[in-house]
């Protein structure tokens, strides 16, 4: 596994890509009312979690990840594989994204223009937030296409030429499978939650697995990211986030 495919893997592990059909507006009125998802609260969070990656080829990777934030404004990661020497550093802001290889080659400091011009891929801070502590991607409106299948709600989701699908758990308000595929066979997205846990009275992810599928300059690869949080505070005091080039 290169540092790029890392380096890339990790900016792309929480969005998605797909198709730009439209979606006909099929949410019943008794439905978007009876329906409530949850928005995770918190000014600060920090949170730590044991993460594996697994590639095709049957190499395996393990490591320690470290998450910073700050709501609707930053989200700092770090990445220590191995003996605990931190390989890769990033920090996610509304306007750009930058992530430090401590390792080798390969930095990215690109605006989200820049990162899409770049990549082929529409990002935003939200979108980041929202993928990674369970949340619907966006609030759903009467454009969006919503069933209800026993104790779930299935949600499609098409924005900036973006399809999403979820599968919203009606208990909790949270995704519990989301999915993604581009029909210019780009790329796709599997997340599945399959566990979550209460903390402040909310529902944070306990655990997660992304399954990836892209291509991008220099790097073509399908791998599987585990990640089991080991620890999440969301009553965070503020919080430093160290991050320079």
């Amino acid at each position: 596994m290169t540092k790029m495919r890392l380096l890339i893997g990790l900016v792309l592990v929480f969005l998605n890509w797909g198709c730009a059909q439209k979606v006909t507006t099929q949410i019943a009125s008794e439905e978007m009312e009876s329906f409530a998802p949850s928005k995770t609260e918190y000014d600060y969070l920090q949170a730590k979690a044991k993460l594996v990656l697994e590639e095709d080829s049957g190499k395996i990777t393990r490591g320690t990840l470290q998450l910073r934030a700050k709501k609707d404004s930053l989200i700092w990661f770090s990445l220590s594989p191995g003996l605990g020497v931190e390989a890769i550093r990033g920090l996610l802001s509304q306007e750009k994204i930058q992530i430090l290889n401590r390792m080798g080659s390969g930095d990215v400091n690109l605006s989200y223009e820049e990162f899409e011009r770049r990549f082929g891929i529409k990002l935003s801070l939200g979108l980041f937030q929202n993928i990674l502590w369970g949340d619907s991607p966006y609030p759903a409106s009467y454009e969006d296409r919503l069933v209800r299948v026993g104790k779930k709600f299935e949600l499609t989701q098409v924005r900036d030429q973006v399809r999403y699908f979820s599968k919203i758990d009606t208990r909790l308000g949270k995704v519990t499978e989301l999915s993604s595929t581009s029909i210019a066979g780009k790329g796709s997205l599997l997340a599945s939650f399959p566990d979550y846990q209460n903390l402040e009275a909310q529902a944070f992810p306990a655990e997660v697995l992304f399954k990836v599928a892209f291509e991008a300059p220099e790097v073509a690869q399908n791998f599987r990211i585990y990640i089991t949080w080991t620890s999440l505070d969301p009553k965070a005091d503020p919080l430093t986030f160290p991050f320079r080039f």
